[in-house]
């Protein structure tokens, strides 16, 4: 199982939200490339990186962040208002080892399509993030009619490979990783999917781990706030790097 440490960009700094929410903020660091160069040292093969600004249609510099990061010889899985295959191009030009498709594989599953046949299955990763139930868009503050199970068989059919997993609800609160829901989406689909959202302590990790059904785990808050370090996680989820 994988682990990705998080980094989410908004403004130029490294931030969380809770449950997306943009009021709810707390601020990490000034400085995304000092992060990415920390969780790099530590082992992390891959970086988990959220352009916010563009998952809330804000101007931002953070594909210049996203350059910088890639620079340092780190995967990158990159998502945040990616919506067109213009979006895809600019991210995968700046360094973006995966790209994350979230709105987009809602309102236009055909530039899902497109980007698997250009860049290839490992190259692109859906993300299916979901508030009670219904799938969540536009930087999570809108709804779709459609659950994380039906998207991500939708998905599937398309030649997608990579999911991303998000409770919403519990993103950025320490509550808990939703487990159950996660397997659950990664058994009925057959993708391979990443936990995100709530990871909140080692067991979280060994839970996940232990299911055999998930394929790596978003930390953010958690590491921010010391919970455990990223050696630890990757100790917990069986590994002893982290790809």
């Amino acid at each position: 199982m994988i682990i990705y440490p998080a980094i989410d960009l908004r403004g130029g700094r490294v931030v969380r939200l809770k449950e997306g929410d943009p009021e709810r903020q707390t601020v990490f660091s000034d400085d995304p490339l000092a992060v990415a160069r920390l969780w790099r040292e530590q082992g992390a093969a891959w970086i988990h990186m959220v352009n916010l600004d563009g998952a809330f249609a804000s101007a931002n510099d953070n594909l210049r962040i996203l350059e910088g990061v890639a620079a340092l010889g780190v995967n990158v899985q990159f998502g945040g208002g990616l919506r067109s295959m213009d979006d895809l191009a600019r991210a995968a030009e700046a360094g973006a080892a995966r790209l994350v498709l979230g709105t987009a594989a809602v309102q236009q599953p055909d530039i899902v399509r497109q980007a698997v046949e250009r860049w290839g299955a490992e190259r692109v990763c859906v993300a299916l993030d979901a508030r009670g139930g219904k799938i969540a868009t536009h930087g999570w503050q809108q709804t779709a009619d459609v659950s994380p199970v039906e998207l991500g068989r939708q998905m599937a059919a398309l030649g997608v490979k990579h999911a991303l997993y998000t409770d919403v609800s519990r993103d950025g609160g320490l509550q808990g990783v939703n487990v159950a829901g996660t397997v659950k989406l990664a058994r009925e689909t057959g993708l391979r999917v990443i936990a995100s959202g709530g990871v909140s302590s080692l067991d979280d990790l060994r839970a996940l781990a232990s299911s055999g059904a998930v394929a790596g785990a978003v930390i953010g808050m958690a590491l921010y706030e010391g919970r455990f370090t990223l050696g630890e996680a990757f100790a917990a989820a069986g590994a002893t790097h982290a790809g």
